[in-house]
């Protein structure tokens, strides 16, 4: 298999990224990755499927051969407890001030990004946008049972539901697809939740009209992501489809051959760098 991601150098990738962010055409894809800057000690939310799912078994321990499996666990949870118990463990976890990475600080400060996709259940980003000049709201995806029959729900800037109609009119949308701890403690995260809107998201139901209007033509620009899990492939390439036909990924190191699979099916160059460092270079590009 080639490895179509080094066939350009790092400075051409970043001026492409800048330039493609300089016009608004690239739409940043947040996963939980962006924490891995921090150490542990210093923050007190999960970073990572696997920190997450340790938390949760500290709570209700789960049978041993599924404690590393974070849908799993929280499916074994939703069974036994009931699912406002899985909620209130999650609203514990996340509902609480985590430090801001570079890479949230920096997404916040870019000129107005028709839309960020972000994955993790933390409000890092709501509450650096809060504090931007430009209009912005989230929309959210929703667990089965909390939406009766909807798939998302939509927040203005101050947490207030507001409808579909009014999410057209924001510069930034803030789209969630996995839930968030607030404004109302929407997750998407046990197995019996996957299973329903992945039976739906190859036809694209559960994705908005207005997330579908914004990605198209576009370029995504994935950070803090790795592919290496069905689930992240299926949402990475779902969220993007009908988009731009090339993209951008930072992955340091090593890919699975799963990932690089995944990266040259969907034309997504990597750029080999640590996550840090290719924000601050990308940065200064963008200037």
């Amino acid at each position: 298999m080639t490895d179509t991601t080094l066939l350009d150098s790092s400075d051409t990738i970043i001026t492409d990224i800048a330039a493609g962010l300089k016009a608004r055409q690239v739409v940043p894809y947040l996963g939980p990755g962006a924490y891995a800057l921090l150490p542990e000690a210093e923050c007190p939310i999960p970073r990572n499927s696997l920190e997450l799912a340790q938390r949760l078994n500290a709570k209700v321990a789960a049978p041993g051969r599924i404690r590393s499996q974070l849908t799993a666990v929280a499916q074994f949870i939703e069974s036994r407890r009931h699912r406002k118990t899985l909620d209130a463990i999650l609203n514990e976890i996340f509902r609480r001030d985590a430090p801001v990475t570079p890479v949230h600080a920096w997404l916040a400060a870019l000129p107005a990004p028709p839309m960020i996709v972000d994955v993790w259940y933390d409000n890092a980003l709501e509450t650096l946008l809060a504090g931007t000049p430009h209009s912005w709201g989230q929309i959210q995806g929703i667990s089965h049972p909390q939406g009766a029959g909807e798939w998302v729900k939509y927040y203005g800037p101050d947490g207030t539901e507001v409808t579909a109609e009014a999410a057209a009119g924001w510069e930034t949308i803030l789209y969630k697809p996995s839930g968030s701890a607030t404004p109302a403690g929407n997750y998407l995260i046990s197995d019996s939740d996957f299973v329903e809107i992945l039976t739906e998201i190859d036809i694209q139901t559960p994705i908005p009209a207005v997330v579908q209007e914004r990605r198209t033509g576009r370029n995504f620009l994935y950070l803090g992501c790795r592919f290496d899990q069905e689930i992240q492939r299926t949402f990475g390439r779902q969220i993007a489809k009908r988009s731009s036909d090339r993209h951008w990924a930072v992955i340091e190191g090593e890919l699975s051959k799963n990932e690089a699979r995944f990266l040259e099916l969907h034309n997504i160059t990597r750029l080999d760098l640590p996550l840090g460092k290719a924000i601050q270079r990308i940065g200064a590009a963008v200037g």
